[in-house]
């Protein structure tokens, strides 16, 4: 089958298995994460105080971890520092993750409500979440992305400073997992192309990299 030649800014470019099977595990990672994240909500929201519960959503937000840690690896995004960056913060989220939940005896999400300074760490990967759905929210003006972006911060931020009460703070946490669930499905059925986006930008962006690093003449 003749591969589609697409017209891009910088010249023409074509889409390979490569390319879609990126889509695809960026795409399985947000899944995972976004049911991993909806089931740990449902389960605290519904029984948070009951110990087998908070056990439970330990193994639950690892899930969530892995799966946007694999979608960080294969998400296309023009701009390599900011690309970089929320690798970085993921990484940094979930180093002070693990930190966190083997430092306490206590369940680890009952440790995070408890001591809110821990988001000063945690939330360093929910930043990396943010940064996706702002950059959805940007490409393809998904109303979901465009609620979520502002709407983790105001969470996060409101529990550490205090600002916020229980049930608004549940309120907050539910329509955050809708949401993302919301996107994650919408994703999966989104077609594949425009998640890869415009490659000869990145090829010109690449070669402009190399230009500047003395790894390409400059014409």
């Amino acid at each position: 089958m003749d591969l589609v030649v697409y017209h891009g800014q910088f010249g023409d470019f074509t889409i390979t298995p490569h390319d879609r099977r990126e889509v695809l595990i960026y795409r399985g990672g947000l899944i995972v994460a976004a049911l991993s994240f909806a089931i740990g909500t449902g389960l605290a929201l519904w029984q948070g105080s009951n110990p087998l519960i908070q056990q439970a959503l330990t193994p639950l937000y690892t899930l969530v971890c892995l799966g946007l840690g694999v979608s960080l690896l294969t998400i296309h995004i023009y701009l390599k520092p900011l690309h970089r960056a929320l690798q970085v913060f993921w990484a940094m989220g979930a180093i002070a993750s693990g930190v966190i939940a083997h430092g306490s005896p206590e369940p680890f999400a009952l440790t995070v409500y408890q001591q809110p300074l821990t988001i000063l760490g945690v939330g360093f990967l929910f930043a990396a979440l943010t940064g996706i759905f702002f950059k959805e929210a940007f490409c393809f003006d998904r109303l979901e992305t465009k609620l979520l972006s502002p709407l983790i911060p105001v969470l996060l931020l409101g529990h550490l400073l205090g600002w916020l009460s229980l049930p608004v703070e549940q309120v907050l946490l539910a329509v955050w997992a809708a949401l993302f669930l919301v996107f994650a499905v919408r994703k999966a059925i989104q077609p594949i192309p425009p998640d890869i986006g415009d490659k000869s930008v990145f090829e010109y962006l690449k070669q402009q990299t190399l230009a500047k690093t003395g790894g390409l003449e400059s014409p």
